[in-house]
C-alpha cells in the first residue's frame, strides 16, 4: 500500500470511531431577550455599577427599543477589557459573557465597530474669575500675558493630542502629568478637573471633551469653563465614537446600527444632558437641547 492510500485508509478510519461529546453550542446573541452590556463599574461620566453614566443611558434606550431586559458584565476599562467582556464566555453557559461595548473609537481593531453615534474633541477647562477668563478659544491661551502664561500649572494626560499641542507651543515644562490609564479601579479619569482643577493643584485641565464637559458641568459651584479644541490638520483632537461588537457578527451590528439611526436625536439629547461637546460633520459645535428627564431636578455640587 502506498504512503498516500495509507494516510487515506487512516483519515477513513478516524472517521468511523465514536465521537466524544459535542461541544456545547452557545447561545446566539439575543436568544434569550437580554441585552447584555460590557461596562467600566467606576468610569462617568460613561457608566458606573448605579447606572449614572451616559453609556448606562444609551445602553437603557437601546433595551427598550429592543423589548429586552438589561444586564451588564463589570470589568475596569484597563488592559485586558475586551477579553475578559466582549471575547470572554461564562465557563457554566459557554455563552459569551456580554455582546456590546458603548462606546469605542470608529475602527477599534479589538472589535468590529457600528457606524459612529457622535463625534467630540478634546478640551482644556479652567476656573471662572482666576485670571483666564478672556480664554474663549485654545489659542487665547498662547495670548495671555507671558508672565501669566508662565505661571499656569497644566495637568494633562501623557500622549494625547492635548500634550502634542502643549509640546508644539513651549509649555510642556509646566505639565503636571497624569497617567491614562490608573491600576487603581477606584480611580476615574475625571478626578484631573473635579478635584485637582478645583482644589487649584492644577490651574487649566486638558481632557477628552465628554468628560471636561460632564465635570465642568457637575462641579457647577467652583465656576469651571470647558473650551473645546476645533479640528485641526496637524494635531487631532477630535474622534468618532461608535459600539463595539465582535468580528464576525453581521446581523447584531446591523441591529445596533439601524437602532441609532433611529434613535439619534435622543441618542444627542441623552450626551448634551451629559455636557459632551458634540461635532457635526463639517468639525462644529452642534447646539443640542438636552433630554429634560435627565437634567429635571439636577441639583448644583
Amino acid at each position: 500500500m502506498s504512503l498516500d492510500a495509507r494516510a487515506l485508509a487512516l483519515a477513513s478510519a478516524l472517521l468511523l470511531l465514536p465521537a466524544g461529546a459535542p461541544a456545547q453550542q452557545a447561545p446566539s446573541v439575543g436568544e434569550d431577550r437580554v441585552l447584555r452590556v460590557c461596562a467600566d463599574p467606576n468610569n462617568l461620566p460613561f457608566s458606573n455599577r448605579a447606572g449614572e453614566g451616559f453609556e448606562n443611558k444609551l445602553a437603557e434606550l437601546l433595551a427598550r427599543e429592543l423589548g429586552w431586559t438589561l444586564e451588564y458584565t463589570w470589568f475596569p476599562q484597563r488592559m485586558g477589557f475586551i477579553r475578559n467582556t466582549l471575547r470572554g464566555r461564562d465557563p457554566d453557559s459557554n455563552r459569551f459573557k456580554c455582546d456590546l461595548v458603548m462606546g469605542v473609537p470608529a475602527g477599534f481593531d479589538l472589535a468590529s465597530t457600528t457606524k459612529p453615534y457622535y463625534r467630540s474633541t478634546y478640551a482644556l477647562v479652567y476656573v471662572k474669575g482666576k485670571g483666564l477668563d478672556s480664554v474663549t478659544a485654545p489659542e487665547d491661551l498662547l495670548r495671555l500675558e507671558p508672565a501669566k502664561l508662565k505661571s499656569l500649572k497644566l495637568g494633562v494626560v501623557g500622549q494625547t493630542p492635548p500634550s502634542d499641542w502643549l509640546l508644539k507651543h513651549h509649555l510642556f515644562d509646566q505639565v503636571v502629568p497624569y497617567q491614562r490609564q490608573s491600576g487603581d479601579p477606584e480611580r476615574y479619569p475625571g478626578e484631573m478637573v473635579e478635584k485637582d482643577l478645583v482644589a487649584g493643584t492644577i490651574d487649566v485641565a486638558f481632557a477628552w471633551g465628554p468628560i471636561a464637559g460632564y465635570f465642568a458641568q457637575r462641579a457647577k459651584s467652583a465656576g469651571l469653563v470647558m473650551v473645546p479644541f476645533n479640528p485641526d490638520p496637524g494635531i487631532q483632537f477630535d474622534f468618532r465614537i461608535a459600539m463595539g461588537v465582535r468580528f464576525g457578527e453581521r446581523e447584531w451590528k446591523e441591529k445596533i446600527e439601524r437602532l441609532i439611526d433611529a434613535n439619534r436625536p435622543r441618542i444627542q439629547a441623552i450626551l448634551a444632558a451629559y455636557g459632551v461637546p458634540q461635532l457635526d460633520d463639517q468639525g462644529r459645535i452642534m447646539t443640542v437641547a438636552p433630554d429634560p428627564a435627565l437634567t429635571r431636578g439636577r441639583s448644583a455640587k
